[in-house]
């Protein structure tokens, strides 16, 4: 039978001194309460053991239907993200619904493992046969007992220079897509990208979806789509539903440029998703000496009040053959790689998997606040700079007042933290 305490006693919290006891009611928090000391737990009690609770994780950028494909057909020797999409445009004609539903199933399970409950993946629907997409579509209600899902309709090879691109992209919403996604950098000209942008804001506005589009995902300082996407939305006044996820160009951008451009995009409050562990691998491929890192201006745009988030993009697939399903594992990545390991940097650096993420999927019910539906992570630490320290599992998941899991407490020894 499924354990559904009815508080998590014991509980350390961000940015709030001394131990809590959560309540739970009905599937929902139910107010929390300052303790003293650490207490024993009661038969209907999650003990936390002093360690800090959190919002359940949200991963805001996967790409299931790739998942688990690494070295299918072949291996990506280049290592750049053009030749990836060569890989997945041969391995994606052998899809079916059983390869991408099995592929995404053990990826969903090794996320949920993590404390991931919440996933937004992009799914290519440059694909006739919409194969992917619709396999995606059962997978969403296979899973939504351990994690929400929501679909982006991906135009992998572009809306405009593939065939038919813009009658697929309408047909995946038709069928169920939540979020309208493009790819502007990809498509054959600057004309057409810029096109590309429109087409899809006016599809996903027609429809009511959100909007996820990979932007400037390359090191070339010209390209500049995100200024297009950020002009779109503030003049439809959908900001806070549009995301500008990758945004490597920006790493190469000037400052007076960079200036213009942030004013443009604090009005416009889009959504930012940096992907650390696969754009430091993707990016800078053509350089020689000094190599660019290639991830967007995170801290900057923190500083302007923009919400980032950061997500993983791949597990073993054809644009990166490593990944294991721990958003810690991200988040240390990229707090190094964006130069924040300064100790407010740390201190809040669990909203970049939680609160920010939740505000790139537009999640209208999320956190720890009274009524929330009661979904949250036990962490091994008691603060967010322990936890990564330690980098270790989860050692609890709580899911609508359920325990989808819980671990031991193992010892961790870190510079003499035990």
């Amino acid at each position: 039978m499924t354990f559904q305490p009815e508080a998590i006693i014991n509980a350390r919290l961000v940015d709030k001194d001394g131990l809590f006891r959560i309540n739970i009611r009905d599937g929902h928090f139910a107010g929390t309460t300052a303790a003293g000391d650490l207490t024993q737990a009661g038969a209907n009690e999650l003990d936390a053991g002093g360690n800090l609770v959190c919002a359940a994780f949200v991963e805001p950028h996967i790409h299931l239907d790739a998942a688990l494909t690494a070295g299918q057909p072949r291996w990506n020797q280049s290592g750049t993200l053009f030749e990836g999409i060569e890989c997945w445009s041969d391995r994606k004609r052998e899809l079916s619904r059983e390869d991408v539903i099995e592929r995404a199933e053990q990826t969903l399970k090794l996320f949920s493992a993590h404390g991931i409950q919440y996933v937004r993946t992009h799914v290519d629907v440059t694909d006739p046969s919409l194969a992917a997409l619709k396999a995606m579509l059962e997978v969403r209600e296979r899973v939504c007992g351990f994690i929400d899902l929501q679909i982006v309709a991906f135009p992998q090879e572009g809306i405009l220079s593939f065939p038919d691109g813009m009658a697929l992209m309408t047909e995946a919403v038709r069928l169920g897509a939540d979020v309208v996604g493009g790819i502007p950098h990809f498509e054959h000209t600057r004309d057409y990208g810029v096109d590309s942008v429109h087409k899809l804001m006016a599809l996903a506005i027609k429809h009511d979806r959100l909007v996820d589009v990979h932007c400037d995902e390359i090191d070339d300082p010209s390209s500049r789509f995100l200024e297009v996407l950020a002009a779109a939305a503030l003049s439809q006044g959908y900001g806070q539903r549009v995301t500008a996820s990758h945004t490597c160009a920006m790493h190469s951008y000037d400052n007076a440029y960079c200036s213009r451009l942030f004013r443009l995009l604090q009005k416009a409050d889009l959504r930012f998703v940096a992907l650390p562990t696969e754009n430091l691998h993707l990016q800078g491929r053509f350089d020689t000496y000094p190599k660019r890192r290639g991830i967007t201006r995170v801290p900057e745009l923190l500083d302007a009040g923009i919400k980032v988030a950061f997500g993983q993009d791949s597990i073993r697939d054809p644009w990166y053959p490593m990944g294991n399903g721990n958003l810690l594992r991200t988040l240390d990545v990229g707090l190094h790689a964006c130069h924040m390991l300064g100790m407010n940097r740390i201190a809040a650096s669990l909203d970049l998997i939680t609160y920010h993420g939740a505000a790139v999927m537009n999640l209208p019910t999320y956190g720890l606040a009274e009524a929330m539906p009661a979904r949250c992570v036990v962490l091994q630490g008691q603060s967010p700079y322990e936890a990564l320290l330690a980098q270790a599992p989860v050692l609890a998941s709580v899911r609508d007042g359920r325990v989808l899991f819980q671990r031991e407490e193992r010892a961790v020894v870190v510079d003499g933290w035990i």
